[in-house]
């Protein structure tokens, strides 16, 4: 029987040994192994990593250490570099590589990537419901709403071929955004290779959108750092997320810890409705917001709404509202696009943040013809 399994394992329970031990362990690991046994080997920890990282990072779950995974991830890379024509582009040691980019190219988004118009109240929302009523026909059933939440953070669209990532790039206007594949190649919730089990992904293309984002857990952390090096701090969680999309080293985007979650997928499955979409979506390996929700109604919509402006404190993430999509496809196709936003969907904004502060002082200012403006000087407060 090759040395090789009962070295990992000895690893993984961590033995006490000292690290010139390890390294001879490790040493005649490498050695003892032929490029067939490193094949079989290399394939069961990119299996063996792939699921710890999705029970983590889209499950929430954890089955085994942090330090038993650094690992696997550990041997992974070592086999690698000794038999690097078995490298694959899924592979899990992929997520973070190559040389910092002098900048980023343009990149043509297959379809426009719209936003949505804002409500701010249940008159706004019934408003709009009854805009878009009047252009269906008399009793259609539009099939309910979906409603989701609106993650504060940076609209992402990512093309996979074959079911392999392909090509990461932002919204920017709409129709030309910017290719930033390396770097959300470093987000662990964004599969590198989709899940082919239940659907048929040769010679597919597959558009999917989602939205990048920071924890408040990541955000403190960030901030500490800063006020440690004695820089200042960032305003909010989506500053940071923006920022961190846009570096042009990727490292330094590793080093932030986005997270995602996946919301729209243009390419047809046969999915009849925005719900379906979603279940799609997961089954192929993306992180989906498990709070979103079908409403049969409106009315259902004000509930879920008033629920989570209650609620969003509990969440480790920012939300500024929800958003509301006409669940049935064929209808809210049907309905089109007005300006930069669908005619069948909506975000349903929460007030907007409010903060008290005082007036220091008020100074007169006086302008080249001789009126006197006062000005308050107010006390610096933070509304996010």
């Amino acid at each position: 029987m090759p040395i090789w399994p009962i070295i990992s394992i000895l690893i993984l329970v961590q033995l006490e040994i000292t690290e010139k031990q390890k390294g001879l362990l490790k040493l005649i690991q490498l050695r003892k192994m032929n490029k067939p046994e490193a094949k079989q080997r290399i394939e069961k920890l990119r299996e063996s990593i792939n699921h710890h990282r999705y029970l983590y990072h889209v499950l929430d779950k954890q089955e085994i250490s942090d330090a038993a995974l650094d690992s696997l991830k550990k041997e992974l890379f070592d086999l690698e570099q000794q038999f690097p024509d078995l490298i694959t582009q899924d592979s899990p040691t992929q997520r973070i590589g190559g040389q910092p980019l002098k900048q980023f190219k343009k990149f043509r988004h297959p379809s426009r990537m719209t936003s949505f118009n804002d409500a701010f109240s249940k008159e706004d929302m019934q408003e709009w419901q009854a805009k878009f009523l009047k252009l269906l026909p008399p009793g259609s059933d539009f099939g309910g709403y979906y409603a989701e939440l609106k993650i504060d953070g940076l609209a992402m669209e990512m093309i996979y071929e074959n079911g392999f990532f392909k090509t990461g790039a932002t919204r920017g206007d709409g129709t030309i955004g910017e290719d930033v594949t390396q770097n959300l190649k470093t987000v662990e919730a964004i599969p590198l290779l989709l899940d082919s089990k239940s659907y048929n992904l040769k010679a597919k293309s597959l558009v999917v959108r989602g939205e990048v984002f920071i924890t408040k857990k990541e955000f403190e952390r960030i901030n500490k750092e800063q006020v440690e090096k004695g820089l200042p701090i960032y305003a909010n969680p989506r500053n940071i997320a923006a920022g961190s999309v846009r570096q042009l080293d990727p490292k330094i985007t590793a080093s932030r810890k986005l997270d995602s979650f996946a919301y729209d997928l243009k390419t047809d499955f046969g999915q009849k409705t925005h719900e379906e979409v979603h279940k799609i979506l997961k089954d192929l390996g993306f992180k989906t917001n498990k709070h979103n929700k079908f409403c049969k109604n409106l009315e259902e919509v004000l509930e879920f709404r008033e629920k989570w402006a209650k609620e969003r404190e509990k969440l480790d993430y920012e939300i500024d509202g929800i958003v509301v999509i006409i669940n049935n496809i064929r209808i809210f196709e049907k309905l089109g696009v007005v300006g930069k936003a669908p005619r069948g969907a909506i975000a349903y904004k929460f007030p907007q943040a409010e903060a008290t502060t005082k007036v220091l002082d008020i100074k007169v200012q006086v302008g080249r013809t001789g009126a006197m403006t006062p000005v308050a000087i107010l006390e610096p407060v933070s509304v996010t």
